[in-house]
């Protein structure tokens, strides 16, 4: 693999990461009491997105060095899983 295929697998899995993540330990105005005018009340209270970034991308590392690992020490590919579909080979006999 690559420098630039590894940053694009390691892209994917952080916005992945941060997708899933993001919800987790958000509290919305509405349940803080403190409701800013002119926006949702369903809007985060204090969403920290700083802090959220880097542990993001410590996990995505994580992440991606066990996807780094598998693929290169365990050998599991797209190669290694079995044909679901048999392919069949056509010869041109006359």
């Amino acid at each position: 693999m690559g420098f630039g295929t590894g940053f694009a697998i390691y892209f994917i899995i952080w916005w992945l990461v941060l997708f899933i993540t993001l919800p987790f330990r958000m509290k919305p105005q509405f349940e803080a009491g403190e409701v800013v005018d002119g926006t949702e009340p369903a809007a985060p209270h204090d969403p920290q997105i700083a802090k959220r970034m880097a542990w993001n991308t410590l996990l995505s590392g994580v992440v991606f060095f066990i996807f780094w690992f598998v693929v290169y020490y365990l050998e599991i590919g797209v190669n290694s899983f079995p044909e679901f579909i048999p392919i069949r080979e056509y010869t041109s006999d006359s």
